[in-house]
């Protein structure tokens, strides 16, 4: 190989005139085998590549021109290669397509690739390929058609030079960490067709020119940071038939232009700052099949001319401020599948045409819909029951009953239509959803009893039926339902015992049976469920000893507090004794009958008498012992309510909760975004000290209820001289406002005065991960599966705001906040956002209060901080739950970094050692190396090394699930 290699250099350097077509080797052969020489090659896949060959034509991956016999195309997609992309390609001068994607190439692209003359098609995506593309790519780019480097890990500008490439029709630059503006001259590049820059971090505005791409078939600059206004000529693209701006900064109306474009077939502007009504001239698209206007600010009513978009099969208008009734000519849309106005501000009835279309997901959840739920037309049910699929009603003001036929929905998966008015029985068809996963009508009027035939919906995964009037008894028939993980029936009337059949399902992670009548025992069996992580049954009249055994070992005493006659030790309280009978024998055996009965009788009478007086004595003791006991807690609940609940009370700086909207010199201006502005008679005492949860960089944090005794958390700013004005600050509050996630605290609304600003969260009731990890009791630390769930949706969230182009900055253990069902939530997000004279040392001593968590980057003024900050806390985050520890730790006479400490015990091999004590080695080490693992990777001192976050969610589900990798 050596000498093959030393010849190819010699041959590189002897003018070709000198060489002949006859050569030993010819160049294609030398080029590839050199390439390979560069490569690792882990499936063998190149083992048909042999150097003693005269021609490469029959290797795998190459292919040649029949006539010629020079290769013409390498296609090598997905061949798990690595290593870098060598000179030897450069020697195949008749090459005309090259495609390396989806393997695992490093290091940076060659500068005189694309001045291979025959080149016409490059495809390097999904590699590991860094570094910038190089600023002269583009100068002699021969007769290049098609250039992909997606999904890489590039940075830097896109080239000018790009605009001197004029045969280029394809350009996919997607999914890297390209920055900077779009390139001058791209709108010259009149044969392009297709340009992907989606997933970047491209900023500025979008100049005007763009109608010089009259070619133009596809534009997609999602996710990126582009702000300004769409270019008034973007009309002037009349075969444009995808164009997709979602996810950036861009603001204004949407410009008039866009009205010619007869041709678009998919329009997207989601997650932007878009304002104003949404013209009329929409409905002229009219080849279009998705619209997407979602997470903006568009307001007025919903345009009428929707009803002339015969093509379009989804339409999302979700998240913005639109009003008035659903238009009733959205029935002329037959093909429509997909439909979303959830969390506007729409009224009027339940719209009929919902049940006349073949709609297979639909979402009003969040507005102000009233009325019933109409039963479809019989001509409707057959095509309706077929399709749908998703039906959320939820956060409306419907009234009325279920359909009793709803069971007819054959298809249906998720039905929610909670946190409405709806009243009567819940309809026994419910049996016949046999696909349904997700079945919520919490939070109603339903009464009756639950039906029987539940059973039925074997498919169920998450019953919730909360806050209703439910009476009966718990149906033993739930235990048809094997694959429900989540059991919801908290604050209802249910009697009788809870069944022992619950114990079969063996899915189930959250039973909340709250607030009921329940009463008997609790079935010995549920311990046996291997993958419990709640199991609330507080406050009913539940007797006897708790199951003993796994999760019922360690189960936190308010699950089970408000049931007196429970015993064991999580309640404190001893079981009594249970002895045997006394066996009695009689002493006069031989005596007559008359003799036995006589002292059977007497010793019965005293026995008697004693049972009474020893009743009569516990009975007063008991009677005075509930006295104390029920006088204690009506003076704890006295206290509680006046120091936590509604009572009328001055905001310091003289300010009080307005309920208008609007804004005056007395008054400060309150806003919620589910529309509900009324805190019940006099303001709430929001600011009440005894209510305080803690104190961060920015302010402190309260508890309050709001009238519906429905909980939040108030958090009060306290650097009113750096924040925005009133506009500024109510743009970006809205913005975050929008911002939904499972595993993110939602912003519920805010409240502004000029000296005053509060923002107003829901209400996470399990307390911080820091308290958790360290302050909590040492019998209810967290099992690692627990730590494992807590990591992985603290990484989905964080994946989600970066989406969403927002850096969290404050990325620490007591940001993380546990709910009642152990699931994860990331609070105090999109703060910087609100602050916009903070500069990094303001942030880094404010918001990165938390020593240990703050990425190096912050110290440095000349390195642009980006959500690889957060990549970094999280990192250390993730080191802080595997091990337990703080992120530093200061010891008698020195101070311990924990990303060093796990450092160097992965050196030495002993990693496995620096998991939490607590665990006494109940957890998996295959989960627990690699996890720790990934800690130091994201906790790395240079950004660009760290992965980010879509990736480190992708890396702890395949550390979960290692053999679906």
């Amino acid at each position: 190989m050596k000498m093959l290699l030393n010849l190819f250099a010699f041959l590189l350097l002897v003018p070709a005139s000198v060489r002949s077509f006859d050569s030993l080797l010819s160049d294609d052969v030398l080029g590839l085998i050199v390439f390979k020489a560069d490569l690792q090659d882990p499936h063998a896949n190149l083992i048909s590549w042999n150097e003693d060959d005269n021609s490469p034509c029959n290797w795998m991956g190459v292919k040649c021109n029949p006539r010629t016999n020079r290769v013409s195309e390498l296609v090598l997609d997905g061949f798990s290669l690595s290593g870098r992309i060598g000179r030897g390609i450069l020697q195949l001068q008749f090459l005309r397509k090259l495609s390396l994607s989806k393997n695992n190439f490093t290091g940076s692209i060659n500068p005189s690739l694309a001045r291979l003359e025959s080149l016409r098609v490059i495809d390097l995506s999904e590699n590991n390929l860094s570094g910038s593309i190089p600023e002269d790519f583009f100068r002699q780019c021969g007769s290049l058609r098609a250039i992909s480097f997606a999904r890489n890990n590039l940075s830097g500008q896109i080239p000018y030079s790009l605009s001197s490439c004029s045969t280029l029709a394809a350009v996919n630059f997607s999914s890297n960490q390209l920055s900077g503006p779009l390139p001058a001259g791209i709108w010259s590049l009149n044969g392009l067709r297709s340009l992907d820059l989606s997933a970047n971090l491209l900023e500025g505005e979008i100049s005007k020119g763009i109608e010089g791409l009259y070619n133009l078939r596809a534009i997609n600059l999602r996710n990126n940071r582009f702000s300004g206004q769409l270019p008034d000529d973007i009309g002037g693209c009349l075969l444009l038939k995808l164009l997709d701006f979602s996810e950036n900064s861009l603001s204004g109306k949407l410009p008039d232009s866009m009205q010619k474009l007869a041709l678009c077939i998919s329009l997207s502007l989601h997650g932007n700052l878009f304002t104003g009504e949404v013209p009329e001239w929409i409905g002229e698209m009219r080849s279009l099949e998705t619209l997407d206007l979602s997470a903006n600010g568009f307001s007025g009513q919903i345009p009428v001319s929707l009803e002339n978009l015969q093509q379009l099969k989804v339409l999302n208008l979700s998240m913005n401020e639109f009003t008035g009734n659903l238009p009733e000519s959205m029935i002329n849309c037959k093909n429509l599948l997909a439909v979303d106005f959830s969390q506007n501000m729409l009224t009027g009835n339940f719209p009929a045409w919902v049940f006349s279309l073949r709609l297979q997901r639909v979402s009003l959840s969040k507005n102000r819909l009233s009325g019933s739920i109409e039963h479809p037309s019989s001509t409707s049910m057959d095509a309706l029951y077929q399709n749908l699929q998703v039906l959320d009603l939820s956060y409306n003001e419907l009234s009325g009953e279920i359909p009793s036929d709803i069971g007819g929905f054959s298809s249906l998966q998720f039905l929610d239509i909670s946190r409405n008015s709806l009243d009567g029985a819940i309809p026994a068809s419910v049996g016949e959803l046999k696909v349904m996963n997700v079945l919520d009508l919490s939070d109603n009027r339903l009464n009756g009893s639950i039906p029987s035939e539940i059973g039925g919906a074997a498919s169920l995964k998450e019953l919730r039926l909360e806050k209703n009037f439910l009476a009966g008894k718990i149906p033993t028939q739930i235990e048809k339902c094997y694959s429900l993980t989540s059991l919801i029936l908290s604050q209802n009337n249910l009697r009788g015992t809870i069944p022992a059949a619950i114990a079969n399902l063996t899915n189930l992670q959250i039973v909340d049976l709250s607030l009921n009548d329940l009463t008997g025992g609790l079935p010995k069996q549920l311990a046996n469920l291997p993958h419990l992580l709640s199991f609330n049954v507080s406050h009913n009249h539940l007797q006897g000893e708790l199951p003993s055994g796994r999760f019922f070992n360690t189960i936190s005493p308010s699950s089970v507090s408000g049931n007196p006659s429970l015993c064991g030790s999580v309640v404190n309280r001893s079981c009594p004794a249970v002895l045997p009978k006394p066996i009695v024998l009689n002493p006069n055996s031989t005596s007559d009958s008359s003799a036995v009965g006589s002292f059977s009788s007497n010793l019965r009478h005293k026995k008697t008498i004693l049972s009474i007086s020893a009743l009569v004595a516990i009975g007063a003791a008991a009677f005075i012992a509930l006295g104390v006991v029920a006088v204690t807690v009506l003076n704890l609940r006295v206290r509680s309510s006046t120091s936590c609940s509604a009572v009328a009370l001055t905001l310091s700086g003289g300010d009080e909760f307005s309920q208008s909207p609007t804004t005056d010199a007395n008054s400060g201006k309150l806003v919620m975004f589910s529309g509900e502005t009324d805190f019940g008679s006099g303001a709430h005492r929001l600011l009440n000290k005894d209510c305080e949860l803690g104190r961060g960089g920015f302010g402190a944090v309260y508890q309050t209820v709001l009238r519906d005794e429905y909980p939040v958390a108030i958090k009060k700013l306290t650097v009113s001289s750096l924040v925005k004005s009133q506009e500024d600050f109510e743009r970006e509050v809205k913005k975050l406002g929008k911002i939904r996630h499972p595993n993110l605290v939602a912003l519920e609304g805010y409240y502004w005065t000029p000296s005053l600003q509060l923002l107003i969260y829901e209400f996470v009731s399990g307390g911080s991960l820091y308290k958790h990890l360290h302050e909590g009791p040492g019998r209810n630390f967290l099992s690692w599966h627990e730590r494992f769930n807590i990591i992985l949706g603290t990484a989905r969230s964080l994946a989600h705001l970066h989406q969403m182009n927002i850096i969290h900055y404050n990325m620490k253990s007591s940001n993380v906040l546990i709910d009642s069902s152990g699931e994860p939530k990331v609070g105090d997000f999109g703060l910087a956002r609100l602050l916009p004279m903070l500069d990094r040392y303001v942030l880094s001593s404010k918001i990165q209060s938390a020593l240990g968590y703050m990425a190096p980057e912050f110290a440095c003024r000349t390195v642009k901080i980006t959500d690889k900050c957060d990549v970094y806390g999280f990192g250390v985050l993730l080191l802080e739950v595997a091990t337990g520890k703080r992120p530093v730790e200061y010891m008698e006479d020195d101070v311990v970094v924990l990303a060093d400490m796990v450092r160097g015990a992965l050196e030495e091999g002993k990693v496995e050692e620096c998991v939490d004590g607590k665990l006494r080695g109940n957890f998996p080490a295959e989960e627990a190396i690699p996890m720790m693992k990934l800690g130091l990777i994201c906790t790395s001192q240079v950004p660009s090394n760290r992965p980010d976050m879509r990736e480190v969610v992708n890396i702890l589900e395949l550390i979960r699930c290692p053999s679906e990798g």
